[in-house]
Order: structure tokens, then sequence, then C-alpha cells
């Protein structure tokens, strides 16, 4: 399971024919999706306008954090999530990731036909400003070419920083069950909901 940048090396794992299912929360987009929303492009773009911090890290301050991973919270749950959780972002792995559809040999690249892929259930969040859910559910889209079992699912008012924002367990119960009924799952298998 991986959640954002996690999400994405989970898709690259499981196209590596790692693992027995995966799941994804609002995964960073592999080489191929092509959706960019202008809440991406904000996120990404404190990185990009700096080619020097491709070699070290994205600082953000807490009022980034709060717009982009806790924007459902009040200010105070916001600040001691900031305080408790932020750490500054990778450069190399924003810039791999912002400019894999422009890169022949991107280190995020997948096989969207890959029909022996595991099992994948992608979330996605409508309230997400880092991935928004358009994000993830054309990734769901694009990796649902293939046989393999590709499930999408949404959830309403959930931020980006779904692990820590209130009512985060009824989302782990789901992607847990999900997990545990879809290990030997036959391929072909497709359904798409919304919470």
């Amino acid at each position: 399971m991986g959640h954002s940048t996690g999400g994405l090396l989970t898709e690259l794992l499981l196209d590596r024919g790692l693992g027995a299912a995966g799941v994804t929360l609002s995964p960073a987009p592999v080489k191929g999706v092509l959706r960019v929303p202008p809440d991406l492009l904000r996120t990404v773009w404190p990185a990009l306008r700096n080619p020097a911090s491709r070699k070290g890290t994205v600082p953000m301050t807490p009022e980034q954090f709060h717009y982009h991973f806790t924007n459902t919270m009040n200010d105070e749950d916001a600040e001691a999530a900031y305080t408790r959780y932020y750490v500054p972002a990778p450069g190399r792995v924003v810039f791999q990731a912002a400019f894999a559809n422009l890169n022949p040999r991107a280190v995020t690249k997948v096989d969207f036909h890959k029909d022996d892929r595991p099992p994948l259930l992608v979330m996605g969040n409508d309230q997400d400003h880092t991935i928004p859910a358009s994000v993830s559910r054309e990734a769901a889209k694009r990796l649902g070419k293939s046989k393999a079992v590709v499930v999408y699912k949404e959830f309403a008012g959930r931020p980006h920083f779904t692990a820590g924002a209130p009512g985060w367990e009824a989302v782990a119960d789901y992607a847990l069950d999900w997990a545990n009924r879809r290990v030997a799952a036959p391929a072909g298998t497709a359904e798409t909901t919304r919470a």
C-alpha cells in the first residue's frame, strides 16, 4: 500500500510483478497519466521554479501544507499535523514525476497493457489538492487497459492527508478489506465505486 509518491512506487512494484495485490491512495502519476489540473501544478511549482532544488529538498510552509494536505481540517488540527508530520520533499522525485511524460526513459514508466499485473485498488479523494481525484481516476483508467484487476474508489470529503484526517479508519478498513478479498482475484474483474 502506498500514498502519493508511495502510491506511484506501489504501481511500479506491481508492474514488475512484485506483490500479491496493491492499494494506492492518491498516487503520484506514472508516465502516461496526462491530466495536470491547476492544483497539481500548484503543488509542484515551488520545486520546478528553482532547478537547484532538484538535488535538494523542497520546503513547504504551514500555509502551503494546510492548502495541499489538510485543507478539510481546522487551523488548529492542521498546524498540529504540520508540526508532527511535515518533512520536506526530495526534489529529485518531484522532478522525475513532473517531467516523466517528456522523458523516453522515465523511471515512472509502467506497461498499461500488462495482463498479469497483481490486483490494484486506486483510491482518490474529492477534496485532495495535491493529487486531485481526476488524476487518480485517470491512473486507474489507464492501468485498467489490461486484463489485470484494477479498481477505482473515490472518497468524499477527504484531503490528501487521508491517513491523519478524521475518519481515516474507514479508508484503512476499506483498503484492507479490498486487499484481503482480492489477493487471489481472477483477471478481468472491474468495478468503480464512490463513497
